[in-house]
């Protein structure tokens, strides 16, 4: 089979398309036709050598979901089969024509979800699910503010926090294309290299600030938001997309008196240590995908030994939406 090798760290162009040996399913692991690749912003810090459990120099496969037909279940596997349609946290990378994943780790998909949403909205959808609900424990009537608002998760994000009866959406973009798709979705758009997002945000709430911030920069990001961050408020930091994966600060004496919090989240995490935790951020994303209540928009479709074209486009921060591979 062809898998996307990375030989080791550096620009997309050290993805290269090789043939490889075809994985095997052991006692509780699943063997799936991949249809679809998902192409995530973590995809792009793993090549960097910038991802957590990536080690640098090493040849691996990229990414993190994926969507296809399973071909084959391990001894142990039930309530799995052959045939059925299914998305799937890989075990070593989804960039391929085929993975083997752990059967925790793999979900059905409904009949009228087509392979590429699948595929797109894994990752996304149950980190932006999580990160609203489980950890930052949004309310109806709350405001929040959304970092990178036109990407994957911030597009997802923007439309759950709606779901969930939000009062007020600011996302952040760079670009006025971007703010286009920010606005068409409900919020209120703030082009960070044209305005001070802080400023913007607290002119707007009248010097209160938001009750969330949902912040995947990082860094000085990551400091200026703690500025609009208001009394009881939370602030989610689930990545570091800044040039460098620079880490932002906290004073404990800006958290205690104000009773606001700092909470850190990673969907890798969860796959690792806790894999059921994501089943219900799952089921949700996808009966909200069965119900067309969330909608993914899929900006570029790749075959796969073209990954290298796809990390180029989404590391310009050109990209909005969603990108896939097409194995």
């Amino acid at each position: 089979m062809k898998a996307i090798i990375a030989e080791t760290t550096g620009p997309p162009e050290v993805l290269k398309l090789q043939e490889v040996p075809k994985p095997i399913a052991k006692d509780h692991e699943v063997l799936i036709k991949v249809e679809a690749v998902s192409v995530n912003f973590a995809d792009i810090k793993a090549r960097l050598g910038q991802y957590h459990g990536v080690a640098n120099n090493e040849p691996f496969t990229p990414g993190l979901d994926c969507a296809g037909i399973v071909e084959e279940t391990g001894s142990a596997v039930t309530g799995l089969s052959a045939g059925d349609r299914v998305r799937a946290f890989p075990a070593s990378g989804s960039y391929a024509e085929y993975v083997v994943a752990s059967d925790q780790l793999v979900y059905k998909i409904p009949d009228s979800v087509s392979f590429e949403e699948a595929a797109a909205t894994l990752t996304v959808g149950i980190t932006a699910y999580n990160v609203l609900h489980e950890v930052a424990r949004i309310q109806p009537g709350e405001s929040v503010l959304i970092h990178a608002a036109a990407g994957g998760i911030g597009t997802t994000a923007i439309q759950l926090a709606k779901l969930a009866g939000v009062s007020e959406i600011y996302g952040t973009v760079g670009s006025e294309e971007k703010k286009k798709v920010v606005e068409d979705l409900g919020a209120i758009a703030i082009n960070y290299r044209e305005q001070n997002f802080a400023e913007v945000v607290a002119e707007l709430t009248g010097g209160k600030g938001v009750d969330v911030i949902l912040d995947t920069i990082a860094g000085e990001n990551f400091e200026r938001s703690l500025e609009v961050l208001a009394p009881f408020g939370r602030i989610v930091s689930f990545g570091h997309a800044n040039e460098g994966s620079v880490p932002g600060n906290v004073k404990t004496d800006e958290l205690h008196s104000s009773c606001r919090a700092v909470l850190g989240y990673s969907t890798g995490t969860y796959r690792k240590q806790r894999p059921g935790f994501l089943k219900n951020a799952e089921a949700a994303i996808s009966e909200l995908l069965e119900q067309r209540q969330l909608n993914v928009s899929i900006t570029g479709r790749y075959p796969l030994e073209q990954a290298a074209q796809a990390h180029a486009l989404m590391e310009s921060r050109k990209s909005t939406g969603k990108l896939v591979l097409l194995p």
